[in-house]
Order: C-alpha cells, then sequence, then structure tokens
C-alpha cells in the first residue's frame, strides 16, 4: 500500500471504456470486467471437460478428470443442499441455486487475487442479486398459492388479539430478507479486504519488524478464503430456505 494510500481505495469502480446512451454513464467498469471474467470462468469450467469428454469417447473417459470431479462435487453439493432445504419440489430451481453459489464464489475467489477487483464488496451487487431472489420467491409464492401467500405472515397458533402486533412485525421481517441477505455477504468481503490492505501497510512501512504483521496476514488470507466459501454457502442456503417458504408456507 503506497504512502497515505486509503485501504478503501481498492474498492473504487473505474470505467475502462466511456459509454454514455441517451445521457446515461453505462461504462464498462473493472466491477463489470471482473463479472465477465468470473461468468466465462464458470462456464468454460463447467462446460468444457464435459465436452472434451464425449468428443473423444475412449476408454480413458471412463475415470473423471480433476476438473470433472470438481465440477460434480459442486453439483452434488448444491443439488443435496435444495433436496434437504426444499425437497423433491426444489429440484426445478437447482439451475437458479447453482448459478448463485458459484457466481459468488468465484467472484470472492477472484477478488484474492493481487490487483483484482472484488464484486462482491460493493452493496449494489449483493443488492441486486438479493433483490432478485426476493422478487423471484415473491412472485413464486403468489402464483403457486395466490391470496392463500399472505397466511405466510400468520402465525400458526397465534391468539386472534395478538395479530394486529405481529403480522407488521412479520412484514417487515419479510421485506428485510433482500438487506440482511446483501449486507451480509457485502460487509464480509469490504471488511476482510480491508483489513487486509491494512496489514499489508504496516509490512510495508516496518520492514524487518513487519514479520508479525506477515504473519497475520498470510493468517488471515487463509481466513479470508474459508470466509469466500461460507458467505457464498449462506447466500444459497438462505435462497433454498426463502423458496421453501414460498412453496410450502413454512415459517
Amino acid at each position: 500500500m503506497a504512502k497515505g494510500e486509503s485501504p478503501l481505495k481498492q474498492f473504487e469502480i473505474q470505467p475502462i471504456v466511456d459509454i454514455n446512451f441517451l445521457g446515461f454513464d453505462i461504462s464498462f467498469t473493472n466491477s463489470a470486467l471482473w463479472m465477465t471474467i468470473t461468468t466465462a470462468f464458470i462456464l468454460i469450467f463447467f462446460t468444457v471437460p464435459f465436452l472434451k469428454a464425449k468428443k473423444t469417447n475412449s476408454v480413458s473417459d471412463l475415470y473423471p478428470t480433476r476438473m470433472q470431479v470438481a465440477a460434480e462435487l459442486g453439483f452434488n453439493f448444491i443439488n443435496s443442499l435444495l433436496a434437504d432445504t426444499v425437497g423433491k419440489e426444489g429440484k426445478k430451481y437447482f439451475p437458479l441455486v447453482f448459478t448463485l453459489f458459484m457466481f459468488i464464489l468465484f467472484g470472492n475467489l477472484f477478488g484474492m487475487i493481487p490487483y483484482s477487483f472484488t464484486f462482491t464488496s460493493h452493496i449494489i451487487v449483493t443488492l441486486a442479486l438479493a433483490m432478485g431472489v426476493f422478487i423471484f420467491v415473491t412472485v413464486l409464492g403468489f402464483v403457486k398459492h395466490g391470496v392463500k401467500f399472505f397466511s405466510f405472515f400468520v402465525i400458526p397458533g397465534l391468539p386472534v388479539y395478538m395479530l394486529p402486533l405481529l403480522i407488521p412485525i412479520e412484514i417487515i421481517s419479510y421485506l428485510s430478507r433482500p438487506i440482511s441477505l446483501s449486507v451480509r455477504l457485502f460487509a464480509n468481503m469490504l471488511a476482510g479486504h480491508t483489513l487486509l490492505k491494512v496489514f499489508a501497510g504496516f509490512v510495508s512501512a516496518l520492514g524487518f519488524f513487519g514479520i508479525l504483521p506477515l504473519v497475520f496476514i498470510i493468517a488471515l488470507t487463509g481466513l479470508e478464503i474459508l470466509i469466500a466459501f461460507l458467505q457464498a454457502y449462506v447466500f444459497a442456503i438462505l435462497t433454498c430456505i426463502y423458496l421453501n417458504d414460498a412453496l410450502n408456507l413454512h415459517h
């Protein structure tokens, strides 16, 4: 970290290609670049190994490659997550949960690469993902149950005189879902990367005596990688829970 440089500078969105359309700034930025790289990597990672095996059709293809094993682990993980949380009816929503999980996971991991950009550290990105999930499950609930979906806000067995008090609380709690979902991911990635930058500044400033901060950086980097997986998992499992609520009207 350069002297006097803010640890938050790494989160600045910089335009790469300036684009102005009808008075709106839709420039291609470093955030858009790394989202594109992440998407391209996921597509390559989950298609190339299987396409190659299908074309060659040799005896060696009976044994999966490391990339195939890793891809199948990802598929099985999300498939079991949906089965355990939503049930058999949740399988049709596998593409949604799988895409969200992989996009967030690799976005978090790519953000660990020096001089890259962590787009999941921006609230506008995480809020867009969370709002997409929220709108989808809400529409799904109304399509499946109609006006009966409003019964989700009524706790079973609750005395009638308590309804005017608790129903607004349930509604507020439901409407706050996209906020909590987005802030959790954004805040964790922002805080972790900021700490890494701060300790890196100590290492460069202290010279030989920067060994201790260096040890902290190594430990913190390992923790950040764990958090990258954990936050993708939390986002995916909460999406599954919201799907289950919309499909089964469970509290």
